[in-house]
């Protein structure tokens, strides 16, 4: 079943459309580099597009109607969104859902430390990551510190043009022969992604003020010789310290109390002599999250109230407070339930048991130079358009959720009415690997999901590629769904 390049089906007018919301989605990958920078980037958005909090609704006791757009929220690392259908929530929702954490190396509570006349910051790396990849690249810090009195500080170093980047260092090719003959995950240890922040060792004070030099001479000279011992020990690290406190303020012991990313530096790029592509960080999944999320403001009234969940901690198993496996979603719905005088716990249940979703989430690319590990009859190819995939998981399935067929037909008629182009595929060759998303995690409440999105090629490196064709078909196809998805 061989479709056309989605390139070959636009007209002038829907290529302009198409370039706007690419150039809308490379701003939103340049300001949310974090999961806590995205959910500020979301807020902002949406409050101008008329979205309530839940919680000042739920204070005003005002009751929901068709058309209010509420949110909420939850330890600024996830959001869930809704705009009020026609219809009683009992009969379900049709969901948009995706994360908003990307693969990254997280700073260590205790990471500051000297070696060899460098400063370094310790490193855990977070998500699926090929370790080699990090080294020598221009890397950014992203995220907060926390001090004991409840101060935020916000941390943003890297981005501009007059900021100072940071880097992993690697082993120069004319020593590294017993390196090479590593196995690919063993050629960069974890612990070898210590990041380099610093050389330039304090600078102190030597002079002795005048008016110290009526006395006596030996207890100056002994002052001079301890001041000039505590600057040679970890001088590099006490230079770095001195600099954090007087252009950020914080002391050493507030890492205890951050939250500190590390990305690589620099905007999304257009790709591609002919602009085709998108060449960024944090593809996946913050592609699915913009789609998702834009798919829910450009829709008007619908029969069934929409949703978008954005989450937390997808890459590491969607744990946590902030991720899927968290109540926070069904705890909003039951509160968005009470404010349109429905809820009872048997109307929540039925309401996630008639929902329909679409889990949003990236697939991968085919890669003619690694050719062997795709089944080419079933992949996703860059340009081909919006991607479903009726299951993930790992080898025979393992982990995963699989689409039942009903739903399946149900989501091409609605496409097939709006001329969506779509492509359906699996995350490469059957034994080779695999992946999970979030939809088994929803679906544990009999609702119907399948997993949609995005083709990424270096899916889960510092620098992902996507297709512009396939990004705007993707927004395209969530908003058919939100506003036709009804099983």
């Amino acid at each position: 079943m061989e479709k056309k390049n989605t390139w070959e089906t636009y007209d002038a007018k829907q290529l302009k459309k198409l370039e706007k919301l690419c150039q809308e989605y490379r701003e939103f990958l340049d300001s949310g580099k974090t999961e806590r920078e995205c959910i500020d980037t979301i807020v902002n958005t949406i409050e101008r597009s008329g979205y309530r909090e839940l919680d000042k609704v739920i204070k005003d006791k005002a009751v929901l109607k068709q058309g209010d757009k509420i949110y909420s929220v939850w330890m600024n690392k996830a959001i869930v969104m809704f705009q009020i259908g026609e219809k009683p929530l009992s009969e379900g929702l049709n969901i948009l859902g995706a994360h908003i954490d990307s693969p990254r190396l997280d700073i260590k509570q205790n990471p500051l430390y000297e070696d060899g006349g460098f400063a370094y910051l310790d490193t855990h790396y977070y998500g699926g990551v090929k370790k080699y990849q990090w080294v020598t690249i221009p890397l950014a810090i992203h995220g907060v510190v926390v001090k004991k009195d409840g101060t935020t500080v916000e941390i943003n170093i890297g981005e501009n043009e007059d900021d100072p980047v940071f880097f992993v260092s690697d082993l120069l090719i004319h020593l590294a022969q017993e390196q090479l003959e590593k196995k690919a995950a063993k050629v960069i240890e974890g612990e070898a992604l210590d990041i380099i922040i610093g050389n330039r060792p304090i600078q102190i004070d030597k002079t002795v003020e005048e008016k110290n030099t009526s006395k006596d001479s030996g207890k100056k000279k002994k002052d001079k010789d301890d001041e000039e011992k505590s600057a040679g020990k970890d001088a590099v690290k006490k230079g770095v310290l001195a600099i954090l406190k007087e252009q950020y303020g914080f002391e050493e012991e507030d890492f205890l109390s951050a939250e500190l990313e590390v990305v690589p530096a620099g905007k999304a790029r257009e790709a591609g002599f002919d602009r085709s592509m998108i060449l960024a960080y944090g593809q996946d999944d913050r592609v699915c999250a913009f789609t998702s999320m834009k798919a829910m403001l450009d829709t008007d009234k619908t029969e069934r109230t929409m949703c978008c969940i954005l989450v937390d901690k997808e890459e590491v198993g969607s744990v946590g407070a902030t991720g899927m496996q968290s109540h926070f979603f069904e705890n909003a719905l039951a509160e968005v339930m009470n404010l349109t005088e429905e809820y009872s716990e048997l109307n929540l249940r039925r309401c996630l048991a008639h929902s329909c979703m679409l889990s949003s989430d990236v697939s991968s690319a085919f890669d003619p130079s690694f050719a062997s590990s795709f089944d080419k009859k079933n992949v996703a190819y860059l340009g081909g358009g919006m991607v479903f995939n009726k299951f993930t998981g790992a080898r025979g399935k393992s982990g995963s959720n699989d689409a039942n067929a009903e739903y399946i037909a149900h989501i091409r008629n609605i496409f097939e009415h709006k001329k969506i182009n779509f492509q359906t595929a699996e995350l490469g060759k059957v034994d080779l690997g695999g992946g999970g998303t979030i939809a088994y995690i929803l679906a544990l409440y009999g609702m119907n999901v399948i997993d949609s999105g995005v083709a990424v090629l270096n899916m889960h490196a510092p620098w992902e590629a996507t297709s512009k064709a396939d990004v705007y078909e993707t927004y395209r196809g969530y908003r058919a769904f939100v506003e036709g998805a009804s099983l």
